[in-house]
């Protein structure tokens, strides 16, 4: 049985859950998010999610903890939403956004301009003295994780001098270069 699986995933006041067939609907005040699932049966009991698999077959426990977790990533994410930041390490990086339009310098001829979606809400900070950070909030963990990946794609941090965007937090392995 799986670990993960096998635990319940309580549901907090002002989100409603709700199981249709084999799609799960969650909402609340931050949005509404909608999962499609397969090989594994989910019950509301008791204000929880239950999600329970039929057999002992291989695609089916691989399932199971994974369901649940993208399920208890839903409710969280509704009811209180999820954020990530990047921060910008190098000597004329800079970023700003004008609504949804985020406007990187990355040391490229010309600035990478992205439309950034409308479910991810973009803030960039620039304090003097430190790196510009780019703040990422949004309702969809997946779809937060994936704009995060795509500005951190443009220019990813490199091993010598760390520069690049980067999470803030993340630990970059350094190497020591060229020795006389």
């Amino acid at each position: 049985m799986s670990r993960i699986g096998k635990n319940p995933v309580a549901i907090p006041a002002g989100v409603t859950v709700e199981v249709n067939g084999n799609i799960v609907t969650v909402k609340g005040k931050k949005g509404q998010l909608t999962q499609e699932f397969s090989d594994v049966s989910v019950k509301i009991e008791d204000g929880q999610v239950l999600v329970e698999r039929f057999s002992d077959h291989k695609d089916e426990r691989s399932k199971h903890g994974l369901y649940r977790s993208l399920i208890n990533n839903m409710i969280i994410g509704v009811s209180e939403g999820f954020t990530k930041q990047l921060e910008l390490v190098g000597v004329g990086y800079r970023a700003s956004n004008q609504g949804q339009k985020l406007d990187m310098a990355l040391g490229f001829s010309h600035n990478i301009v992205l439309e950034v979606v409308s479910e991810v809400t973009v803030e960039t900070i620039s304090e003097k003295g430190k790196n510009p950070i780019i703040k990422l909030t949004s309702f969809d963990k997946q779809l937060l994780g994936q704009v995060a990946a795509k500005i951190r794609g443009f220019r990813k941090p490199e091993p010598y001098k760390g520069k690049g965007v980067k999470f803030v937090g993340e630990v970059l392995r350094r190497k020591a270069g060229k020795s006389a």
